[in-house]
């Protein structure tokens, strides 16, 4: 019996991007939000209260809300391609990602989670034996063995940390828009983040000072911030792969849309 499945294709090395088109995203993003922004903020408070509440289940809170972030993440980017498309966002777009493909991307959500307490494994390990070492040693140089231990500790989490948020960051969107598997899908994320590092350096940097923006009106700024992340992803994921990989899904203006660029003419009769 043979499988009828469609095989997945070879990675392609991730397109060269500008480090200053982090803004563009952002422009993307907020573009995208202000099509629809009241649709956009009932899905982010749909999000922001089913995290939430995952988080509050006894004994498995701790693991239930990094295993669905990539199903609620995969369902908002369907939701910035739709509307990309030129069609109607829906609230329940949010679930698409439970509708299509919730296995994989419950498996990038578990590869997360493994991911994060590796992590900190790693860094308690050394802070650790550190801590141990300078007990051993004592007085004034156990004491500076031991902070310099868990300081180094500190640095390999923070490290980890990043190159994990580089895995998760266009895997729910490969998932969704490429069928890709879990693994394959995070991998090609790391590799484009660092093929591309400055460009997401500046937009880490951006979305950390507009979080700090979005949290001061009680925390309110986030129904705005939450999707138009989302639809940041999917500016990025644009530019960067849609011109790489044989969509599974039609894409709208089949890549990255730019200035100077006019669509393609359509096929003669």
């Amino acid at each position: 019996m043979t499988d009828a499945r469609r095989p997945h294709p070879a990675p392609p090395a991730p397109g060269d991007v500008a480090p200053g088109h982090a803004l563009n995203w952002l422009s993307e993003g907020w573009r995208l939000f202000m099509k629809a922004p009241g649709v956009w903020a009932i899905q982010a408070l749909i999000f922001f209260v089913i995290l939430t509440a995952l988080g509050l289940m006894p004994f498995l809170g701790w693991a239930a809300a990094p295993i669905a972030l990539p199903v609620l993440v995969g369902g908002m980017i369907a939701g910035a391609q739709a509307l990309d498309r030129g069609e109607s966002l829906r609230v329940d777009h949010l679930f698409d990602g439970v509708r299509r493909h919730a296995g994989k991307l419950l498996l990038v959500g578990v590869f997360h989670l493994l991911g994060l307490l590796l992590a900190a494994l790693i860094a308690a390990a050394i802070g650790g034996s550190a801590a141990l070492t300078g007990a051993a040693v004592g007085a004034l140089a156990g004491m500076g063995m031991a902070g310099s231990g868990m300081m180094l500790g500190v640095v390999v989490f923070t490290v980890l940390w990043a190159l994990l948020m580089m895995a998760l960051w266009f895997a729910p969107a490969l998932v969704m828009l490429h069928e890709m598997a879990p693994l394959d899908a995070m991998r090609l994320s790391a590799r484009a983040c660092i093929h591309n590092l400055l460009a997401f350096l500046i937009l880490a940097a951006l979305l950390y000072v507009l979080l700090w923006v979005a949290m001061l009106p009680a925390g309110l700024g986030m129904l705005v911030l939450i999707p138009v992340i989302a639809c940041a992803l999917y500016a990025a994921w644009k530019e960067t792969f849609a011109p790489q990989l044989p969509a599974s899904l039609p894409i709208a203006a089949d890549g990255p849309e730019s200035a100077d660029r006019t669509p393609d003419a359509p096929p003669p009769p």
